[in-house]
């Protein structure tokens, strides 16, 4: 084993399902350069977000700390600092190439040198102004002046948020970030231990790969999940109003349909699995020039996911919602010079923030005790891993999810509970019986059992989790 500090790459995708790895069983995927990370890496099969929407998710991961507890419990609410202040302290290069949703944009947050590409789409200004990051800068200097406007295609409202890339393939927003991260790579004076954090702005909608991608996933037979009546109209009222907001308000250039026809959801699921095709490319790609200038020669990389899509599963747009498809993500860890196991899967369940401590673990950088998280390191050493006995993930209110002001589950090994603020609704599944998530059992009698046990789980935890943190501020405000 190494004595040095190795190099830390961490890749982020936005909004990547779990059952996009082609390694991971889903034979349908064309994945060569994740499925490697797996093969030869530790894949999590049961890794949990905190929270369902970008920001507070993130806010979580680069903090320990849980929504409710850094108070960032939606897309728009500020956060500045992170842990990665802690790993420059120690001496880390920290390097962000990509998207990493800090609010405003260009806080540092720690790193020493950022090139942001953030939304593929953004309709708000920030903070009274636009915010121009490196790909409007890149189109800018093709003589493009604005990113492409999907909402003006004649067929928008038929599209489900799926577009063929209309420009050169070069200046996609998640091919120019792939090739901006191996120019970076090639090119700056070597510099260890170095943290490199890669974000990628897909599969976010809108679903927009290279025609030619797209084509060979149109071609193939995806699994699409059956929309029921009775699951729609199962579904607490919040979910309900969501699923209304989504075709009302139609973000990212999606313009959702509750019940929209096979052949539209076909062609989203198609373009969405292509996006992850091009972004599995292009970390090939980076991997290959990391490794020609010596970064994995000592290195911890990890690939990961921050949130999913129900791509109208369940008659869901997108996230906001806590059904398998938005708060179950994709996580493999590779380390062979550090002693991660090979093709190794850890099936017991873990939360997405855990990877804050695990990364200052491998740096030699003490954890805060406040910290809410726990290092997945003793599971990558392949010793004793018992995984956390509940998992949990927040949303507060946004221009997105109104009607609800907070929305919590809990979710055990077997079941999984949805708890609405403020409403007598919520939802309630025996994942063992119902792994599809059909049969609400909140309002059954014969589960009203487990029903109050979980609730007693929800209260204990949020009680405990306010007594721990209670000087986290010193930190992190």
């Amino acid at each position: 084993m190494s004595e040095r500090r190795p190099n830390i790459i961490l890749i982020i995708t936005d909004q990547q399902r779990y059952d996009t790895i082609g390694a991971l069983g889903y034979p349908f995927m064309e994945t060569p350069a994740i499925d490697r990370l797996v093969s030869e890496g530790t894949a999590f099969t049961r890794c949990y977000i905190n929270a369902a929407s970008c920001v507070p998710a993130r806010a979580s991961l680069f903090t320990g700390y849980h929504p409710h507890t850094t108070g960032i419990l939606r897309n728009g609410d500020s956060w500045r600092h992170s842990w990665i202040e802690l790993l420059a302290r120690a001496g880390y290069f920290c390097v962000n190439l990509g998207k990493m949703h800090f609010q405003p944009f260009d806080a540092p947050g720690g790193f020493h040198l950022r090139y942001t590409v953030e939304n593929k789409e953004r309709r708000t200004k920030q903070v009274g102004r636009y915010y121009f990051d490196e790909w409007d800068r890149a189109l800018a200097a093709n003589g493009i002046p604005s990113r492409p406007n999907y909402r003006a295609w004649a067929d928008f409202e038929e599209r489900l948020g799926a577009y063929e890339w209309p420009l050169a393939p070069e200046l996609h927003s998640d091919n120019f970030t792939g090739d901006f991260c191996k120019w970076w790579i090639e090119s700056y004076e070597k510099t260890e231990p170095l943290f490199l954090q890669i974000g990628f702005p897909g599969p976010h909608p809108p679903y927009d790969p290279i025609a030619e991608i797209g084509a060979r996933y149109l071609a193939k037979d995806l699994p699409l999940d059956e929309i029921t009546e009775d699951d729609l109209a199962a579904q607490p009222a919040a979910f309900k109003a969501l699923r209304e907001r989504h075709v009302e308000r139609q973000p990212d250039s999606v313009a959702h349909r509750v019940r929209p026809s096979r052949e539209a959801r076909h062609r989203q699921r198609a373009y969405y699995l292509a996006n992850v095709t091009m972004i599995d490319t292009k970390i090939g790609e980076i991997l290959a020039s990391l490794r020609a200038q010596g970064y994995l020669d000592d290195a911890i990389v990890i690939f990961m996911s921050d949130h999913g899509d129900c791509l109208t599963d369940h008659g869901h747009s997108q996230k906001w919602n806590n059904y398998e498809q938005t708060v179950r993500v994709p996580l493999a860890v590779w380390g062979p010079g550090r002693g991660v196991g090979a093709g190794r899967r850890v099936d017991e369940l873990i939360q997405l923030f855990d990877l804050g401590p695990t990364i200052l673990d491998y740096a030699g950088v003490p954890v805060p005790p406040s910290f809410e998280a726990a290092s997945l390191k003793p599971a990558l050493d392949g010793g004793p891993f018992a995984g956390r006995p509940f998992v949990c993930c927040e949303q507060g209110q946004d221009p997105n999810q109104s009607a609800a002001e907070l929305i919590t589950m809990l979710r055990t090994r077997r079941h999984k509970l949805v708890h609405f603020l403020g409403h007598g609704d919520g939802q309630l599944f025996d994942l063992e019986e119902d792994p599809g998530e059909r049969q609400n059992l909140w309002a059954d009698p014969g589960h009203a059992g487990i029903k109050r046990e979980l609730l007693e789980q929800l209260w204990q935890w949020r009680l405990a989790s306010a007594h721990h943190t209670r000087d986290w501020a010193a930190d992190f405000r």
